[in-house]
């Protein structure tokens, strides 16, 4: 059945200020899904605490809400007990490469097949306008009572160091190019990040509407730009990651959008799992048999507590 992009909408009002750019995010996840015919059944978002946190309100798919920097730990349990699933994470720059930049890296070199979108406004917008991790050192948002003191993080470098094998940038006012940035990104089966630049009219006055417009291009509208590793030589992943690498320290006259990398020779963690405990494939845990017929329990607490005492007597030998 094709489904519509009405077919993903929630009937939640979404609440977010007038002008925000989680409305163009929002719009390219309905875009991409509903192009996709992407079963709302077996679909997951995951999402973290803040103004991104809201995106599973207002799609009409599985919805979850995690703790704060948490909706990765809470997306790989959800994909490793059922591989089927289509998860995709949501969360903003202060959740994902602050408080939970650990399990972003964790799932880089985990190569998992999630996708995460990183709403990036570069302020706390939740929590009226703090420095978020994305901000550059000396940058003054509105909401700051002296220009910010810390370095900034670079989500492109650190997906790639992290071992993220599709790593791409979008705009939340380009909508079409983003929504084609995450229907590959749900094609793609490995660890999918994408940077997605947002504004906040709230609080963040610096990187606004005009500050994009004036340094935003496409690396595909480059030249010979060829993001994919189309072998799995070792000599041409370095030779992409490098490229890659290169572009993704940009940021001043010129910002680049885009694919900056993409691996699809890289082995996804199910794979690998399956490997290792090949009924994995076949029966992961969702699909698992927990009770018998009758209702009754499979594992009842007679025989979990004789399973408990053989490994004891295990232990102590």
């Amino acid at each position: 059945m094709a489904r519509s992009m009405l077919d993903y909408r929630s009937d939640y009002w979404t609440d977010w200020c007038p002008g925000c750019g989680n409305f163009g995010i929002l719009a390219s996840v309905y875009k991409a899904f509903s192009e996709m015919n992407l079963d709302p059944t077996k679909t997951v978002l995951v999402s973290g605490i803040g103004c991104s946190g809201k995106m599973p309100q207002f799609v009409q798919v599985n919805g979850l809400y995690a703790l704060h920097g948490r909706a990765i730990p809470f997306a790989t349990g959800i994909k490793l007990a059922n591989p089927e699933l289509t998860v995709v994470v949501h969360g903003g720059d202060g959740d994902l490469m602050g408080i939970g930049a650990g399990h972003l890296v964790a799932l880089g070199r985990r190569n998992l097949d999630i996708v995460v979108v990183l709403h990036d406004n570069k302020v706390y917008g939740l929590t009226k306008g703090q420095a978020s991790p994305t901000l550059p050192r000396g940058v003054k948002t509105k909401a700051l009572q002296n220009p910010n003191i810390q370095d900034p993080v670079n989500p492109i470098s650190l997906a790639l160091a992290s071992g993220f094998t599709y790593v791409a940038r979008g705009y939340s006012f380009e909508s079409e190019h983003l929504k084609e940035l995450i229907k590959k990104a749900i094609e793609h089966k490995g660890a999918a990040f994408i940077d997605a630049l947002q504004i906040c009219v709230t609080y963040n006055d610096i990187h606004s509407v005009e500050y994009y417009s004036k340094r935003l291009y496409k690396l595909d509208e480059l030249e010979g730009w060829d993001p994919v590793v189309r072998s799995p030589s070792e000599g041409e992943n370095e030779r992409k990651l490098t490229q890659a690498w290169v572009k993704s320290m940009e940021w001043g006259d010129k910002i680049p959008l885009s694919l900056f990398y993409q691996n699809p020779h890289v082995a996804t963690f199910e794979d690998r799992y399956s490997e290792r405990i090949p009924i994995y494939g076949a029966t992961p845990p969702a699909k698992q048999q927990i009770v018998k017929e009758q209702d009754s329990p499979i594992i009842d607490s007679e025989r979990f507590k004789r399973l408990f005492n053989d490994v004891i007597v295990k232990i102590e030998k």
